[in-house]
């Protein structure tokens, strides 16, 4: 027989259930127990990359995806990967399934390991590899239905945003400066030429044409910009990748800002003033409509 001494009081109950569990270098243990030495890379030098996975339903979406620009950016911070791709999807699903959620962000990073400070890589040092979920919840209501501000910035960025590492100081910077400015996002640009936001992709929309700037060394390769693009393709929109020129965002029918946790977001107002009449626009909802889709599809798990 239960003792009350014994018995687990509700609130406690509640608490221990809504710890989270993460995996370090190969364990699985409660977030509040998993520590990193002071001397690894990642903390003394931001010697690191990380990827963020949406997973619906339990589902990870377009892992495979994930997985390879995981290996571009080791490869272009010259570290090798500590896993296959096999050995990755079974500690990403195990988090999933620990954390007793349907619809959570998996956020993995790997740096460079534990060694004594030196600007020079260290010989023979196993990586940090760290993997967390939270839960992920739609956009709120009047985002969809009022669409966000953004400002414009100029990209003060290192030359390798292709490169997702983890010394993220620039995009936090700008993002604040959107932030002090009341707008959700900053959107990029060098040389007057648009690059993304500092936490996302951009999308315009032109007299009925999408574009998007193409992949290069100045921005990340977005898993869910890529997806729009095969949507809008596989729908016969005019879908285009192309340089955007700092006249064209401002002139632009309708901007989009998009990622893995944000989906996709109508930017309504830019610098202060109305993104065409100031209202999220129509090829926008088509678009939202599309991949809601997908993510059915992916949660009854017939999509990848």
């Amino acid at each position: 027989m239960e003792t009350p001494a014994r018995r687990a009081h509700p609130a406690r109950k509640r608490l221990v259930q809504l710890v989270a569990i993460v995996y370090l270098n190969g364990r699985y243990l409660p977030e509040d127990e998993a520590c990193v030495p002071v001397l690894d890379r990642g903390f003394i030098f931001g010697d690191g990359v990380y990827e963020v996975i949406p997973a619906y339903g339990g589902h990870l979406f377009r892992l495979e995806q994930h997985l390879s620009r995981l290996d571009n950016s080791l490869a272009g911070i010259r570290l090798d990967n500590p896993m296959t791709h096999a050995q990755w999807a079974e500690v990403l699903e195990e988090i999933i399934r620990r954390n007793d959620g349907q619809d959570q962000s998996v956020y993995l990073q790997v740096t460079r390991g534990v060694a004594q400070r030196d600007h020079a890589f260290p010989d023979k040092v196993e990586q940090t590899v760290f993997v967390m979920a939270n839960p992920m919840s739609p956009a709120a209501d009047s985002l969809l239905k009022n669409g966000i501000a953004a400002i414009t910035h100029e990209d003060i960025r290192w030359r390798y945003c292709h490169i997702k590492a983890i010394a993220l100081l620039p995009n936090t910077l700008m993002r604040q400066v959107a932030r002090e400015a009341g707008a959700a996002e900053a959107i990029l640009y060098r040389d007057d030429k648009v690059t993304e936001g500092a936490a996302s992709n951009v999308f315009i929309v032109k007299n009925g044409k999408i574009l998007t700037p193409r992949k290069d060394e100045c921005l990340l390769p977005g898993i869910t910009r890529d997806l729009i693009l095969e949507i809008g393709h596989d729908a016969g929109l005019d879908c285009i990748e192309s340089d955007i020129s700092l006249e064209q965002l401002t002139g632009a029918d309708e901007i989009w800002v998009t990622s893995s946790t944000k989906e996709i977001l109508p930017v309504t107002q830019l610098d202060g003033k109305p993104v065409g009449n100031g209202t999220p626009g129509p090829i926008w909802r088509d678009m939202l409509d599309r991949y809601q889709q997908h993510k059915h599809l992916l949660r009854d798990g017939s999509a990848r």
